[in-house]
């Protein structure tokens, strides 16, 4: 199965169709009047659908075993056809349109069933996914296209020449994946005086985004977030609230990290950790969803 674990939880929702061709409205008329031989068919395939969208996972080798927490079939019948529509919804990290199109098929291959001893021309048509929604891609929003953002790597041992970044260079390619523009990557020491006056001079070249990485920890060399929090005129706790949740999720220790977000003007700023693992679990977490600030802070209406 593919890997999901980078994910985050979002409300996914997906519809799906199919429908069964009787050969003579006599078979719809059967099934209105409740004299199909082998009973009640919409409530069969009803039970049917239920179960078969709860059980996916155990039929498609590729979808992820998932919490179904609300499922709906509905039908619409015409004169010779039993239209099907299945609705399924997760709060999950993947979606949910398989689990809707088996369910619709189950759905019409159980009518088909009890419907084949007296009707030899029923038939299955046009099973299909007629919408979905959730996850990143809903959250992708409509963001500048012209954005640049600063990389500034705070650490002794990496400005030292002993250790090589890799933190920095995860964070970068996060940016460049939704087209930011790097202006620039720097590594300077843990030091307070010296990130403030980087974070000065990276603001009044006009960036919109400034990521520092490093020194958001709790040894005495850490930090970051003293420098940073002086220069912020509004903090945005839930920013690195989401991140630290999402890392939660992955190890029991994110609740230790002491990283921040805020405004400066219509900067944002943000101290991410130093470790690789936390620098890309904190963009997994963040982006593109943290984007939308942009248009927040240019007063801009969401389409």
């Amino acid at each position: 199965m593919i890997d999901v674990t980078h994910k985050v939880h979002t409300l996914r929702k997906a519809i799906a169709s199919a429908i069964v061709r009787t050969g003579s409205k006599d078979t719809l008329n059967a099934i209105r009047e409740g004299k199909v031989p082998k009973g009640n068919v919409l409530e069969a395939a009803r039970i049917a659908g239920l179960f078969a969208v709860k059980r996916t996972a155990e039929m498609i080798p590729d979808c992820h075993p998932m919490p179904v927490e609300f499922t709906q079939i509905n039908y619409r019948l015409s004169e010779n056809e039993v239209h099907i529509e299945v609705e399924v919804h997760t709060v999950y990290k993947t979606g949910v349109e398989v689990e809707a199109m088996h369910g619709a098929s189950v759905v019409a291959l159980t009518i088909y069933d009890m419907l084949k001893p007296i009707d030899k021309a029923v038939e299955i048509s046009s099973i299909k996914l007629v919408s979905k929604s959730g996850g990143k891609s809903d959250f992708t929003d409509k963001y500048r296209k012209d954005l640049k953002a600063a990389v500034v790597v705070c650490s002794d041992s990496v400005s030292a020449g002993k250790k090589k970044d890799s933190a920095g260079k995860e964070i970068i390619t996060k940016l460049e994946n939704h087209k930011i523009e790097i202006s620039e990557y720097s590594v300077i020491l843990d030091d307070i005086d010296r990130i403030q006056e980087k974070l000065n001079d990276l603001y009044l070249a006009g960036n919109d985004m400034i990521i520092f990485t490093g020194g958001t920890g709790l040894s005495d060399r850490d930090t970051t977030p003293e420098a940073i929090r002086p220069f912020l005129e509004r903090e945005v706790p839930g920013i690195m609230e989401a991140a630290r949740n999402y890392g939660q999720d992955r190890t029991p220790y994110s609740m230790l990290s002491r990283s921040i977000a805020g405004m400066k003007g219509k900067t944002l700023i943000m101290a991410v950790p130093g470790s690789t693992k936390g620098a890309k679990e904190t963009m997994d977490a963040l982006f593109p969803a943290v984007l939308h600030i942009f248009r927040v802070v240019e007063g801009a209406r969401h389409d």
